[in-house]
């Protein structure tokens, strides 16, 4: 296995010389971090991904989760991986002092979830849930809850959980069924089931905590009826001690990939005994869940990035090892060959994999540095910010999970067929990839959401404001006589979403919702090619100006690299917009018009 999964050279740069770190780091939310003690935190991360996370990735793998007895038995590392988490204040890292946070900015903890991520998915995920269901509570639960249940969130002792899905409602989250049945205790009896919550049950934890999302007995049809509940598995007694909840585990699921991390179904109120407390106001809670709905979403991208990643880099670590063919000019048989990174197609299939899992990265601190401009501004200057964010959310989920797949595949496809076996991690990283698509939102859903809310909330400003950023990053780059043309090609590439934006929500106003999202999908598409080359044109622009600066050998090695690989993108990947646009404006709803008849044989 190749010892390197992720490049900390080029978090730096992103962190330093593209999203300016130091620069954020002065604002006084923030003053207790500096450059240096950023840099201090990321290579304290990477030496937990190297000697507590990567050495049991693929074991974690081959020895899944499995239920014993009511409990979901887990690899016996997580306990070690949890403890560190929990105990060190990786978990608590960017909440405020007041709760024992470090008040540590989004965009470096992203960083340093990005190399937990690729050093072990799976191993990696447990943290980001329990982060979320404590920043949930302590949003909208009262005191009791927050004093109750985040302390022992935040440093590893429980677990946290999103409980969302039910087989029968599946993405439709308005058919849900749990019910709950208030009680003159001031609790509800909870009633129901959910399917596929990730880290659902383990034994690892003394206890894990499900924010759950059900309806109250007598509330309305459709998601104004739904209701937030927090439902441990083990409830506090008045004495202080844990009790069972009447929570039970019915199966884990066995995947395709990410097997080191349970995926559960769960039944609550088999005996009539599951208490659930209401978080916030009746009738609100899917409201409430979509601020860790949105924050998972961009977990799952940044997770979905950081194992094209380690794919990334096995696939590059085998290329430059790996003896196979000579120059195409050679005519002696006798003369030494080559190593494969040296013929053009592996050229090529290696620089899509650099171009996705950096531009990626780049989107997904893109949004990271918007939270953390959330946090420290306010009135109208924040509205851009969460405005932005917004926007971009279902974006950084879906381009890094897509493009992660066929990523993923060109890894396996440099090694030949030793990619294809158990012999090397690359077919782990695709089958850990593939669920990306589908975790916190299937990509259908992505599309929709975009379009269908984000791109014309309040009346376009979202993407009124989206536009002026990528014109920023034009205008910057022209300064450079060498991202002249590219400059242009993505000045071009957003007249050309302009115009298909206004074609579609034209249809729209003319009474066909049901046209307008058919091809929503395809939508998403073109405009995360377009997001990411925005961000690779703000990374060739940072790596012009060092180059400007006479840099060292290996440095000019770096920066010319980077901008290797935006020619690459803009001229591979960024053209392919054309043929989307062609079909999304063409004015033929062909899906809408085939009848289910049609697939019959």
């Amino acid at each position: 296995m190749a010892s390197k999964y992720v490049s900390m050279r080029n978090i730096k740069f992103m962190l330093n010389e593209v999203f300016n770190i130091s620069e954020l780091v002065q604002h006084q939310y923030f003053n207790g971090h500096t450059q240096k003690s950023c840099d201090m935190i990321l290579d304290a991360a990477q030496k937990i991904g190297t000697k507590l996370l990567n050495p049991v990735f693929t074991e974690m793998d081959r020895k899944p989760p499995e239920l014993d007895n009511g409990e979901i038995v887990v690899h016996p590392q997580v306990k070690a991986i949890i403890r560190e988490f929990g105990e060190n204040g990786w978990i608590s890292a960017t909440f405020k002092a007041e709760h024992g946070g470090d008040q540590l900015p989004i965009l470096i903890a992203n960083c340093c979830n990005m190399i937990f991520c690729a050093a072990n998915y799976s191993g990696s995920v447990y943290m980001g849930l329990s982060a979320g269901a404590a920043k949930l509570i302590l949003t909208f639960g009262e005191e009791t809850l927050k004093n109750k249940y985040v302390p022992n969130l935040l440093s590893g002792k429980w677990q946290g959980t999103m409980a969302l899905t039910e087989s029968q409602a599946g993405s439709s989250l308005a058919d849900i069924a749990t019910t709950a049945y208030p009680t003159a205790d001031g609790h509800y009896k909870i009633k129901g089931q959910k399917i596929f919550i990730s880290a659902g049950d383990h034994n690892c934890v003394e206890n894990v905590v499900h924010l759950l999302i059900g309806r109250i007995d007598g509330a309305p049809a459709g998601v104004k009826g739904i209701s937030l509940f927090v439902v441990p598995k083990k409830r506090l007694t008045e004495k202080g001690e844990l009790e069972a909840n009447d929570v039970a585990v019915s199966q884990v699921f066995h995947k395709l990939g990410y097997r080191g991390a349970p995926i559960t179904e769960l039944v609550f109120g088999e005996k009539d005994d599951c208490q659930g407390y209401l978080i916030g106001e009746p009738g609100k809670g899917l409201g409430y869940m979509f601020q860790m709905m949105n924050g998972a979403r961009l977990e799952v991208g940044l997770g979905a990035a950081a194992i094209a990643s380690a794919a990334y880099y096995s696939a590059l670590d085998y290329t430059e090892n790996r003896l196979q063919g000579r120059e195409l000019t050679s005519k002696d048989p006798a003369s030494p060959q080559l190593p494969i990174i040296r013929h053009a197609d592996i050229k090529r299939m290696l620089l899509f994999q650099k171009s996705v899992v950096e531009g990626s990265l780049s989107l997904i601190l893109q949004c990271s540095r918007y939270e953390d401009m959330c946090e420290i501004t306010s009135a109208e200057e924040k509205e851009r910010w969460h405005l932005l964010l917004d926007l971009l959310t279902p974006v950084a989920k879906t381009y890094p999970a897509e493009m992660g797949i066929l990523s993923t595949s060109q890894s396996i496809q440099c090694f030949g067929g030793y990619g294809y076996c158990e012999d090397f991690p690359v077919e782990q990283h695709f089958r850990d990839m593939r669920i990306h698509t589908i975790h916190e939102g299937t990509t259908g859903i992505q599309a929709m959401d975009l379009l269908g809310r984000k791109a014309i909330m309040k009346n376009g400003k979202a993407m009124a404001i989206y536009l002026e950023e990528v014109n920023k990053a034009i205008s910057a780059a022209k300064d450079f006589t060498k991202l002249q043309p590219l400059a242009k090609q993505l000045e071009d590439a957003i007249k050309n979403l302009q115009d298909v934006t206004m074609h579609l929500v034209g249809i729209a106003m003319g009474g066909k919702p049901d046209v307008f999202l058919a091809d929503a999908t395809l939508y998403l598409e073109m405009f995360g090619s377009i997001a990411v080359g925005w961000q690779w044109l703000l990374m060739a622009t940072a790596a012009a100006k060092a180059l400007e600066k006479n840099p060292s050998k290996s440095e000019t090695s770096f920066y010319e690299g980077k901008i290797f690989t935006c020619r690459y993108f803009f001229a591979y990947e960024l053209v392919k917009i054309s043929g989307l646009a062609t079909r999304l404006t063409d004015g033929n709803p062909l899906t809408m018009e085939m009848e289910t008849r049609h697939f019959s044989d």
